[in-house]
Protein backbone atom coordinates (compact mmCIF):
# COMPACT_ATOMS: atom_id res chain seq x y z
CA UNK A 1 0.00 0.00 0.00
CA UNK A 2 1.31 3.42 -0.99
CA UNK A 3 1.63 5.83 1.94
CA UNK A 4 2.99 8.70 -0.13
CA UNK A 5 2.86 9.33 -3.88
CA UNK A 6 4.71 12.20 -5.56
CA UNK A 7 3.93 12.78 -9.25
CA UNK A 8 5.73 14.95 -11.82
CA UNK A 9 7.38 17.22 -9.28
CA UNK A 10 9.32 20.22 -10.59
CA UNK A 11 10.80 22.93 -8.42
CA UNK A 12 13.54 25.54 -8.38
CA UNK A 13 14.82 28.70 -6.72
CA UNK A 14 15.18 31.63 -9.12
CA UNK A 15 16.91 30.28 -12.21
CA UNK A 16 18.34 27.31 -10.33
CA UNK A 17 16.30 24.15 -11.02
CA UNK A 18 16.26 21.57 -8.22
CA UNK A 19 13.80 18.92 -9.55
CA UNK A 20 12.54 18.26 -13.04
CA UNK A 21 9.50 15.97 -13.42
CA UNK A 22 10.40 13.79 -10.43
CA UNK A 23 8.12 10.94 -9.20
CA UNK A 24 8.36 8.94 -5.97
CA UNK A 25 6.40 6.31 -4.02
CA UNK A 26 6.71 5.26 -0.39
CA UNK A 27 5.24 1.89 0.57
CA UNK A 28 4.37 0.53 4.01
CA UNK A 29 7.43 -0.65 5.93
CA UNK A 30 10.02 0.78 3.51
CA UNK A 31 13.17 2.17 5.11
CA UNK A 32 14.45 4.70 2.59
CA UNK A 33 17.82 6.45 2.47
CA UNK A 34 17.55 9.76 0.57
CA UNK A 35 21.04 10.58 -0.66
CA UNK A 36 22.84 13.05 -2.91
CA UNK A 37 25.53 15.73 -2.83
CA UNK A 38 25.06 18.96 -0.88
CA UNK A 39 22.59 21.26 -2.61
CA UNK A 40 20.85 18.58 -4.72
CA UNK A 41 17.55 19.27 -2.91
CA UNK A 42 17.14 16.62 -0.18
CA UNK A 43 15.87 19.01 2.51
CA UNK A 44 13.79 20.88 -0.12
CA UNK A 45 12.13 17.55 -0.99
CA UNK A 46 11.32 16.99 2.71
CA UNK A 47 9.84 20.49 2.92
CA UNK A 48 7.67 19.83 -0.14
CA UNK A 49 6.28 16.49 1.07
CA UNK A 50 5.53 17.98 4.51
CA UNK A 51 3.75 20.87 2.70
CA UNK A 52 6.04 23.52 4.19
CA UNK A 53 6.92 24.44 0.62
CA UNK A 54 4.60 24.57 -2.39
CA UNK A 55 6.20 22.97 -5.49
CA UNK A 56 6.25 24.83 -8.82
CA UNK A 57 4.54 21.82 -10.45
CA UNK A 58 3.39 18.33 -9.51
CA UNK A 59 1.22 16.58 -6.92
CA UNK A 60 1.94 15.22 -3.44
CA UNK A 61 -0.66 12.72 -2.16
CA UNK A 62 -0.64 11.15 1.29
CA UNK A 63 -2.81 8.14 2.15
CA UNK A 64 -5.77 9.01 4.41
CA UNK A 65 -5.23 9.27 8.18
CA UNK A 66 -1.44 8.89 7.96
CA UNK A 67 0.41 10.42 10.91
CA UNK A 68 3.70 11.96 9.76
CA UNK A 69 6.56 12.74 12.15
CA UNK A 70 9.27 15.12 10.91
CA UNK A 71 12.53 15.82 12.73
CA UNK A 72 12.84 19.52 11.99
CA UNK A 73 15.86 21.14 13.63
CA UNK A 74 14.22 24.58 13.32
CA UNK A 75 11.28 23.81 15.64
CA UNK A 76 10.82 26.52 18.27
CA UNK A 77 10.93 25.29 21.88
CA UNK A 78 9.27 27.72 24.30
CA UNK A 79 11.07 29.09 27.34
CA UNK A 80 9.59 27.80 30.57
CA UNK A 81 8.97 24.30 29.19
CA UNK A 82 11.02 21.49 30.67
CA UNK A 83 12.34 18.54 28.67
CA UNK A 84 9.65 16.40 30.35
CA UNK A 85 6.91 18.85 29.23
CA UNK A 86 8.10 18.67 25.60
CA UNK A 87 8.26 14.86 25.65
CA UNK A 88 4.82 14.56 27.23
CA UNK A 89 3.56 16.83 24.42
CA UNK A 90 3.87 13.76 22.19
CA UNK A 91 0.76 12.41 23.97
CA UNK A 92 -1.29 15.62 23.85
CA UNK A 93 -4.12 13.87 21.98
CA UNK A 94 -4.43 11.40 24.90
CA UNK A 95 -4.49 14.20 27.49
CA UNK A 96 -7.28 15.82 25.42
CA UNK A 97 -9.20 12.53 25.58
CA UNK A 98 -8.72 12.41 29.36
CA UNK A 99 -10.18 15.94 29.59
CA UNK A 100 -13.20 14.76 27.57
CA UNK A 101 -13.63 11.79 29.93
CA UNK A 102 -13.57 14.08 33.00
CA UNK A 103 -16.21 16.29 31.40
CA UNK A 104 -18.39 13.21 30.84
CA UNK A 105 -17.99 12.30 34.53
CA UNK A 106 -19.19 15.81 35.52
CA UNK A 107 -22.28 15.49 33.31
CA UNK A 108 -23.25 12.11 34.80
CA UNK A 109 -24.42 13.64 38.10
CA UNK A 110 -27.31 15.45 36.40
CA UNK A 111 -28.01 13.05 33.49
CA UNK A 112 -31.32 11.25 32.81
CA UNK A 113 -31.18 7.41 32.64
CA UNK A 114 -31.13 7.57 28.78
CA UNK A 115 -28.37 10.23 28.78
CA UNK A 116 -26.41 8.24 31.39
CA UNK A 117 -26.38 5.16 29.16
CA UNK A 118 -24.99 7.20 26.21
CA UNK A 119 -22.39 8.91 28.46
CA UNK A 120 -21.25 5.55 29.86
CA UNK A 121 -20.88 4.22 26.31
CA UNK A 122 -18.76 7.26 25.27
CA UNK A 123 -16.70 6.96 28.41
CA UNK A 124 -16.02 3.27 27.70
CA UNK A 125 -14.76 4.08 24.19
CA UNK A 126 -12.40 6.76 25.52
CA UNK A 127 -11.23 4.49 28.34
CA UNK A 128 -10.34 1.77 25.80
CA UNK A 129 -8.44 4.27 23.64
CA UNK A 130 -6.46 5.49 26.65
CA UNK A 131 -5.61 1.95 27.74
CA UNK A 132 -4.69 0.75 24.22
CA UNK A 133 -2.37 3.76 23.71
CA UNK A 134 -0.52 3.18 27.01
CA UNK A 135 -1.85 6.39 28.60
CA UNK A 136 -1.36 5.05 32.10
CA UNK A 137 2.33 4.29 31.57
CA UNK A 138 3.27 7.54 29.77
CA UNK A 139 5.87 8.48 32.40
CA UNK A 140 7.59 5.09 32.04
CA UNK A 141 7.66 5.45 28.21
CA UNK A 142 9.02 9.00 28.44
CA UNK A 143 11.78 7.83 30.77
CA UNK A 144 12.66 4.82 28.59
CA UNK A 145 13.21 6.94 25.44
CA UNK A 146 14.89 9.73 27.47
CA UNK A 147 17.33 7.16 28.88
CA UNK A 148 18.11 5.77 25.40
CA UNK A 149 19.00 9.21 24.06
CA UNK A 150 20.85 10.40 27.17
CA UNK A 151 18.25 13.01 28.22
CA UNK A 152 17.97 11.66 31.76
CA UNK A 153 21.63 12.63 32.25
CA UNK A 154 20.80 16.25 31.35
CA UNK A 155 17.79 16.25 33.70
CA UNK A 156 14.18 16.06 32.53
CA UNK A 157 13.26 19.18 34.57
CA UNK A 158 15.78 21.37 32.67
CA UNK A 159 14.39 24.36 30.73
CA UNK A 160 14.58 23.62 26.99
CA UNK A 161 15.93 27.12 26.26
CA UNK A 162 19.12 26.28 28.16
CA UNK A 163 20.05 23.34 25.92
CA UNK A 164 22.94 23.05 23.45
CA UNK A 165 22.25 22.32 19.76
CA UNK A 166 22.92 18.62 20.27
CA UNK A 167 20.71 18.36 23.37
CA UNK A 168 17.90 20.18 21.55
CA UNK A 169 18.08 17.69 18.66
CA UNK A 170 17.87 14.82 21.14
CA UNK A 171 14.72 16.30 22.72
CA UNK A 172 13.02 16.75 19.31
CA UNK A 173 14.04 13.23 18.25
CA UNK A 174 12.80 11.71 21.53
CA UNK A 175 9.43 13.47 21.17
CA UNK A 176 9.15 12.23 17.60
CA UNK A 177 9.88 8.62 18.58
CA UNK A 178 7.30 8.80 21.40
CA UNK A 179 4.65 9.98 18.92
CA UNK A 180 5.15 6.69 16.97
CA UNK A 181 3.98 8.16 13.64
CA UNK A 182 3.13 5.99 10.61
CA UNK A 183 6.09 7.50 8.84
CA UNK A 184 9.25 9.12 10.20
CA UNK A 185 11.05 11.81 8.22
CA UNK A 186 14.58 12.23 9.56
CA UNK A 187 16.90 14.94 8.19
CA UNK A 188 20.47 14.15 9.34
CA UNK A 189 19.45 12.93 12.83
CA UNK A 190 23.01 11.87 13.77
CA UNK A 191 24.50 15.36 13.27
CA UNK A 192 24.34 16.29 16.94
CA UNK A 193 24.27 12.82 18.49
CA UNK A 194 27.28 11.26 20.19
CA UNK A 195 28.50 7.75 19.46
CA UNK A 196 26.56 5.81 22.11
CA UNK A 197 23.26 7.48 21.16
CA UNK A 198 23.89 6.92 17.44
CA UNK A 199 24.18 3.20 18.31
CA UNK A 200 20.89 3.39 20.25
CA UNK A 201 19.11 5.16 17.36
CA UNK A 202 20.53 2.62 14.91
CA UNK A 203 19.04 -0.23 16.96
CA UNK A 204 15.72 1.59 17.26
CA UNK A 205 15.43 2.15 13.48
CA UNK A 206 16.49 -1.43 12.69
CA UNK A 207 13.50 -2.65 14.73
CA UNK A 208 11.12 0.10 13.55
CA UNK A 209 8.03 -1.48 11.97
CA UNK A 210 6.71 1.59 10.17
CA UNK A 211 8.18 3.41 7.16
CA UNK A 212 10.83 6.13 7.32
CA UNK A 213 12.77 8.42 4.99
CA UNK A 214 16.26 9.19 6.24
CA UNK A 215 18.68 11.84 4.96
CA UNK A 216 22.19 11.08 6.19
CA UNK A 217 25.79 11.44 5.03
CA UNK A 218 26.90 8.97 7.73
CA UNK A 219 27.29 5.96 5.45
CA UNK A 220 27.91 3.21 8.09
CA UNK A 221 24.77 4.41 9.94
CA UNK A 222 22.74 4.62 6.73
CA UNK A 223 23.82 1.14 5.60
CA UNK A 224 22.77 -0.44 8.87
CA UNK A 225 19.12 0.77 8.87
CA UNK A 226 17.81 1.15 5.29
CA UNK A 227 16.60 -1.29 2.61
CA UNK A 228 16.11 1.15 -0.27
CA UNK A 229 18.03 4.12 -1.72
CA UNK A 230 16.64 7.11 -3.59
CA UNK A 231 19.46 9.08 -5.20
CA UNK A 232 19.14 12.77 -6.10
CA UNK A 233 21.36 14.06 -8.87
CA UNK A 234 20.98 16.48 -11.79
CA UNK A 235 17.30 17.22 -11.00
CA UNK A 236 16.44 13.49 -11.07
CA UNK A 237 15.40 11.04 -8.35
CA UNK A 238 16.31 7.38 -8.99
CA UNK A 239 15.40 4.27 -6.99
CA UNK A 240 17.92 1.54 -6.04
CA UNK A 241 16.91 -1.51 -3.93
CA UNK A 242 19.35 -2.47 -1.14
CA UNK A 243 21.82 -0.45 0.89
CA UNK A 244 24.32 2.30 -0.02
CA UNK A 245 27.12 -0.11 -0.99
CA UNK A 246 24.78 -1.87 -3.41
CA UNK A 247 23.67 1.50 -4.81
CA UNK A 248 27.30 2.54 -5.41
CA UNK A 249 28.15 -0.62 -7.38
CA UNK A 250 24.99 -0.33 -9.56
CA UNK A 251 25.45 3.46 -9.98
CA UNK A 252 29.10 3.10 -11.07
CA UNK A 253 28.17 0.31 -13.49
CA UNK A 254 25.36 2.42 -15.04
CA UNK A 255 27.72 5.39 -15.29
CA UNK A 256 30.37 3.31 -17.08
CA UNK A 257 27.76 1.83 -19.46
CA UNK A 258 26.48 5.32 -20.31
CA UNK A 259 30.01 6.64 -20.89
CA UNK A 260 30.79 3.67 -23.13
CA UNK A 261 27.55 4.17 -25.13
CA UNK A 262 28.31 7.91 -25.38
CA UNK A 263 31.82 7.30 -26.78
CA UNK A 264 30.48 4.75 -29.27
CA UNK A 265 27.72 7.11 -30.41
CA UNK A 266 30.09 10.10 -30.70
CA UNK A 267 32.35 8.01 -32.94
CA UNK A 268 29.35 7.01 -35.09
CA UNK A 269 28.19 10.66 -35.32
CA UNK A 270 31.68 11.77 -36.38
CA UNK A 271 31.80 9.07 -39.10
CA UNK A 272 28.30 9.93 -40.40
CA UNK A 273 29.08 13.67 -40.49
CA UNK A 274 32.33 12.97 -42.29
CA UNK A 275 30.56 10.79 -44.90
CA UNK A 276 27.85 13.44 -45.45
CA UNK A 277 30.42 16.22 -45.82
CA UNK A 278 32.44 14.24 -48.38
CA UNK A 279 29.54 12.88 -50.44
CA UNK A 280 26.64 15.34 -50.47
CA UNK A 281 28.04 17.34 -53.38
CA UNK A 282 28.53 14.34 -55.70
CA UNK A 283 25.50 13.34 -57.80
CA UNK A 284 26.41 9.62 -57.59
CA UNK A 285 26.61 9.55 -53.76
CA UNK A 286 24.13 12.31 -52.84
CA UNK A 287 21.29 9.87 -51.97
CA UNK A 288 23.54 7.88 -49.63
CA UNK A 289 24.66 11.12 -47.98
CA UNK A 290 21.02 12.22 -47.55
CA UNK A 291 20.03 8.91 -45.92
CA UNK A 292 22.92 9.22 -43.46
CA UNK A 293 21.90 12.84 -42.73
CA UNK A 294 18.35 11.57 -41.95
CA UNK A 295 19.85 8.99 -39.58
CA UNK A 296 21.80 11.81 -37.89
CA UNK A 297 18.67 13.97 -37.57
CA UNK A 298 16.61 11.16 -36.00
CA UNK A 299 19.34 10.03 -33.62
CA UNK A 300 18.64 10.51 -29.90
CA UNK A 301 21.92 11.97 -28.76
CA UNK A 302 23.23 10.64 -25.45
CA UNK A 303 24.19 13.43 -23.08
CA UNK A 304 26.53 12.94 -20.16
CA UNK A 305 25.62 14.82 -16.99
CA UNK A 306 27.97 17.66 -16.23
CA UNK A 307 30.50 16.56 -13.65
CA UNK A 308 29.84 18.25 -10.32
CA UNK A 309 32.88 20.10 -8.99
CA UNK A 310 34.66 17.90 -6.46
CA UNK A 311 35.90 19.78 -3.41
CA UNK A 312 39.63 20.26 -3.00
CA UNK A 313 40.75 21.35 0.46
CA UNK A 314 44.36 22.44 1.01
CA UNK A 315 45.02 24.26 4.24
CA UNK A 316 47.48 27.14 3.95
CA UNK A 317 50.14 26.64 6.57
CA UNK A 318 51.72 29.40 8.64
CA UNK A 319 55.26 29.28 10.05
CA UNK A 320 56.06 26.65 12.66
CA UNK A 321 54.88 27.48 16.19
CA UNK A 322 56.78 26.87 19.44
CA UNK A 323 56.73 23.39 20.98
CA UNK A 324 53.81 24.22 23.32
CA UNK A 325 50.37 24.74 21.76
CA UNK A 326 48.50 25.18 25.05
CA UNK A 327 48.63 24.08 28.66
CA UNK A 328 45.85 24.34 31.24
CA UNK A 329 46.44 24.61 34.97
CA UNK A 330 43.60 23.55 37.28
CA UNK A 331 41.18 24.81 34.61
CA UNK A 332 37.49 24.60 35.53
CA UNK A 333 35.17 25.35 32.60
CA UNK A 334 31.48 26.23 32.66
CA UNK A 335 29.00 29.08 32.81
CA UNK A 336 27.02 29.42 36.07
CA UNK A 337 28.01 25.92 37.19
CA UNK A 338 31.25 23.93 36.64
CA UNK A 339 31.24 21.52 33.71
CA UNK A 340 34.59 19.96 34.57
CA UNK A 341 36.90 18.91 37.34
CA UNK A 342 40.13 20.96 37.50
CA UNK A 343 41.94 20.16 34.24
CA UNK A 344 45.68 19.93 33.65
CA UNK A 345 45.91 19.36 29.90
CA UNK A 346 48.82 19.88 27.54
CA UNK A 347 49.01 19.89 23.76
CA UNK A 348 52.28 20.04 21.83
CA UNK A 349 53.24 20.88 18.26
CA UNK A 350 52.33 18.12 15.80
CA UNK A 351 49.64 16.53 17.97
CA UNK A 352 46.24 15.91 16.41
CA UNK A 353 43.68 15.33 19.15
CA UNK A 354 40.02 14.24 18.99
CA UNK A 355 37.73 15.28 21.85
CA UNK A 356 34.99 12.68 22.26
CA UNK A 357 32.15 12.02 24.69
CA UNK A 358 28.43 12.59 25.14
CA UNK A 359 26.71 15.84 24.15
CA UNK A 360 26.38 18.58 26.74
CA UNK A 361 29.41 17.63 28.85
CA UNK A 362 31.45 20.67 27.82
CA UNK A 363 33.50 19.77 24.72
CA UNK A 364 32.62 23.02 22.90
CA UNK A 365 32.95 24.98 26.16
CA UNK A 366 36.49 23.59 26.56
CA UNK A 367 37.43 24.65 23.02
CA UNK A 368 36.08 28.16 23.57
CA UNK A 369 37.82 28.43 26.95
CA UNK A 370 41.17 27.42 25.39
CA UNK A 371 40.65 29.95 22.58
CA UNK A 372 39.86 32.66 25.15
CA UNK A 373 36.33 33.25 23.83
CA UNK A 374 34.83 32.59 27.27
CA UNK A 375 36.40 32.99 30.70
CA UNK A 376 36.97 29.87 32.82
CA UNK A 377 35.36 29.62 36.26
CA UNK A 378 38.85 29.15 37.71
CA UNK A 379 42.36 28.11 36.69
CA UNK A 380 44.26 29.30 33.64
CA UNK A 381 45.18 28.56 30.02
CA UNK A 382 48.67 29.29 28.72
CA UNK A 383 48.97 29.44 24.93
CA UNK A 384 52.28 28.88 23.12
CA UNK A 385 54.20 31.29 20.88
CA UNK A 386 53.59 32.02 17.20
CA UNK A 387 50.15 30.41 17.08
CA UNK A 388 48.06 31.04 13.98
CA UNK A 389 44.67 29.60 14.94
CA UNK A 390 41.87 28.57 12.60
CA UNK A 391 38.47 27.93 14.27
CA UNK A 392 35.50 26.13 12.70
CA UNK A 393 32.41 26.66 14.85
CA UNK A 394 29.72 23.98 15.16
CA UNK A 395 26.79 26.40 14.83
CA UNK A 396 26.57 29.86 13.33
CA UNK A 397 23.21 31.17 14.50
CA UNK A 398 22.96 34.67 13.01
CA UNK A 399 21.21 35.07 9.65
CA UNK A 400 23.63 35.85 6.85
CA UNK A 401 22.35 37.99 3.95
CA UNK A 402 25.73 38.19 2.19
CA UNK A 403 26.29 36.44 -1.12
CA UNK A 404 28.99 33.76 -0.99
CA UNK A 405 31.32 36.08 -2.92
CA UNK A 406 30.81 38.95 -0.43
CA UNK A 407 31.23 36.58 2.53
CA UNK A 408 34.71 35.54 1.36
CA UNK A 409 35.63 38.97 0.03
CA UNK A 410 35.03 40.56 3.45
CA UNK A 411 37.65 38.21 4.89
CA UNK A 412 40.11 38.59 1.98
CA UNK A 413 39.59 42.11 0.52
CA UNK A 414 42.87 42.00 -1.43
CA UNK A 415 41.68 39.12 -3.67
CA UNK A 416 40.18 39.78 -7.09
CA UNK A 417 36.64 38.55 -7.87
CA UNK A 418 38.14 35.82 -10.05
CA UNK A 419 40.30 34.60 -7.13
CA UNK A 420 37.31 34.60 -4.75
CA UNK A 421 35.22 32.61 -7.24
CA UNK A 422 38.08 30.15 -7.78
CA UNK A 423 38.50 29.65 -4.01
CA UNK A 424 34.77 28.88 -3.61
CA UNK A 425 34.73 26.60 -6.67
CA UNK A 426 37.64 24.61 -5.20
CA UNK A 427 35.42 23.91 -2.18
CA UNK A 428 32.89 22.20 -4.45
CA UNK A 429 30.45 25.09 -5.04
CA UNK A 430 28.94 25.71 -8.48
CA UNK A 431 28.55 29.16 -10.11
CA UNK A 432 24.86 29.20 -9.09
CA UNK A 433 25.81 28.57 -5.43
CA UNK A 434 28.63 31.11 -5.50
CA UNK A 435 26.28 33.86 -6.67
CA UNK A 436 23.52 32.93 -4.18
CA UNK A 437 23.04 34.41 -0.71
CA UNK A 438 24.48 32.27 2.10
CA UNK A 439 21.04 32.18 3.78
CA UNK A 440 19.46 30.14 0.94
CA UNK A 441 22.20 27.48 0.82
CA UNK A 442 21.87 24.00 2.28
CA UNK A 443 23.68 23.14 5.52
CA UNK A 444 26.47 21.41 3.59
CA UNK A 445 26.96 24.34 1.20
CA UNK A 446 27.12 26.80 4.13
CA UNK A 447 29.78 24.59 5.73
CA UNK A 448 31.79 24.68 2.48
CA UNK A 449 31.72 28.51 2.47
CA UNK A 450 33.04 28.52 6.06
CA UNK A 451 35.71 25.94 5.13
CA UNK A 452 36.71 28.14 2.18
CA UNK A 453 37.51 30.97 4.60
CA UNK A 454 39.36 28.59 6.94
CA UNK A 455 41.61 26.95 4.34
CA UNK A 456 42.62 30.29 2.79
CA UNK A 457 43.86 31.73 6.09
CA UNK A 458 47.38 30.72 7.08
CA UNK A 459 47.20 28.53 10.19
CA UNK A 460 49.38 26.21 12.22
CA UNK A 461 46.65 25.08 14.66
CA UNK A 462 43.14 24.03 13.57
CA UNK A 463 40.33 23.96 16.14
CA UNK A 464 37.36 22.16 14.57
CA UNK A 465 33.96 21.68 16.23
CA UNK A 466 31.96 18.95 14.42
CA UNK A 467 33.24 19.91 10.93
CA UNK A 468 31.61 16.86 9.28
CA UNK A 469 28.02 17.86 10.16
CA UNK A 470 26.05 18.40 6.90
CA UNK A 471 29.02 17.59 4.60
CA UNK A 472 28.35 15.11 1.79
CA UNK A 473 30.47 11.99 1.26
CA UNK A 474 32.92 13.55 -1.24
CA UNK A 475 33.52 16.63 0.94
CA UNK A 476 34.04 14.48 4.06
CA UNK A 477 36.55 12.24 2.28
CA UNK A 478 38.44 15.27 0.97
CA UNK A 479 38.46 16.99 4.39
CA UNK A 480 39.83 13.81 5.96
CA UNK A 481 42.60 13.66 3.34
CA UNK A 482 43.46 17.34 3.85
CA UNK A 483 43.65 16.96 7.66
CA UNK A 484 45.92 13.91 7.34
CA UNK A 485 48.20 15.93 5.03
CA UNK A 486 48.14 19.05 7.25
CA UNK A 487 51.51 19.56 8.98
CA UNK A 488 50.08 21.72 11.79
CA UNK A 489 48.28 20.66 14.98
CA UNK A 490 44.58 19.76 15.12
CA UNK A 491 42.06 19.80 17.98
CA UNK A 492 38.77 18.33 16.74
CA UNK A 493 35.38 17.45 18.19
CA UNK A 494 33.81 14.68 16.12
CA UNK A 495 31.21 11.95 16.68
CA UNK A 496 32.26 9.82 13.68
CA UNK A 497 35.08 7.41 14.61
CA UNK A 498 35.52 6.36 10.96
CA UNK A 499 36.37 10.01 10.19
CA UNK A 500 38.78 10.91 13.00
CA UNK A 501 40.51 7.57 13.73
CA UNK A 502 42.91 7.81 10.78
CA UNK A 503 43.55 11.53 11.33
CA UNK A 504 44.42 11.94 15.02
CA UNK A 505 47.39 10.95 17.16
CA UNK A 506 45.43 11.07 20.45
CA UNK A 507 41.82 10.70 21.63
CA UNK A 508 40.72 12.53 24.80
CA UNK A 509 37.52 11.14 26.29
CA UNK A 510 35.92 14.15 27.99
CA UNK A 511 33.62 11.87 30.01
CA UNK A 512 36.64 11.16 32.23
CA UNK A 513 36.70 14.70 33.60
CA UNK A 514 33.18 16.08 33.23
CA UNK A 515 31.07 16.90 36.30
CA UNK A 516 27.97 15.81 34.36
CA UNK A 517 26.51 12.35 34.75
CA UNK A 518 27.05 10.32 31.59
Amino acid sequence: MSILTVRNLSHGFGDRAIFNDVSFRLLKGEHIGLIGANGEGKSTFMNIITRKLEPDEGKVDWAKNVRVGYLDQHTVLERGMTIRDVLKGAFQYLFDLETQMNEICDKMAEATPEELEKLLEDMGVIQDMLTNNDFYIIDAKVEEIARGLGLEDIGLEKDVQDLSGGQRTKVLLAKLLLEKPDILLLDEPTNYLDEQHIIWLKRYLQEYENAFILISHDIPFLNSVINLIYHMENQELNRYPGDYDNFMSVYEMKKQQLESAYKKQQQEIAELKDFVARNKARVSTRNMAMSRQKKLDKMEVIELAKEKPKPEFRFKEARTPGKLIFETTELVIGYEEPLSKPLNLRMERGQKIALVGANGIGKTTLLRSILGEINPLSGSVEKGDNLYLGYFEQEVKEKNNNTCIDEVWQEFPSLSQYEVRSALAKCGLTTKHIESKVIVLSGGEKAKVRLCKLINNETNVLVLDEPTNHLDVDAKDELKRALKEYKGSVLIICHEPEFYQDVVTDVWNCENWTTKLV
